[in-house]
């Protein structure tokens, strides 16, 4: 079961990660746009590459959640990271459209943000459950 003492934790940093790279995708690729336009050749400003940053983000955090809510079954945080979840989905699919630009830049970044709260709170029940990075309770 060691992957459960490590990689519970490593899962939960990934998917706060990539909800950050979301969050930094959207409020930062205009600034680079503007000041490197040769960046709009690259397949960063396609919408596809958001949609593929929140596709990647689900797998990771079910893992994680699953993972570590094994592990201290306080159920709550699925639901605080399903609602982020469901809020960067569906504006990386219907955001544009429904939100506009800066709607859909506020509920992306509304969304990885409670992602990110939810794994930083699936770490913190971990580690008080006694499931650390190290394998050693506190």
């Amino acid at each position: 079961m060691t992957f459960f003492k490590s990689g519970t934790t490593a899962i939960d940093k990934s998917a706060i990660t990539l909800s950050m790279l979301c969050m930094a995708h959207c409020l930062l690729l205009p600034v680079a746009l503007s000041l490197l336009p040769a960046l709009s050749a690259l397949p960063l400003a396609d919408e596809h590459f958001h949609q593929m940053l929140a596709v990647a983000v689900l797998p990771i955090s079910a893992l994680a959640l699953l993972f570590g809510c094994w592990k201290h079954r306080t159920w709550s945080v699925v639901l605080i990271c399903a609602l982020g979840l469901v809020i960067l989905a569906g504006t990386a699919l219907f955001g544009h459209v429904l939100l506009g630009e800066i709607g859909e830049k506020a509920a992306t970044v509304i969304g990885a943000a409670v992602i990110a709260y939810g794994h930083v709170r699936n770490m913190q029940l971990c580690r008080a459950a006694g499931h650390t990075e190290a394998g050693v309770n506190p």
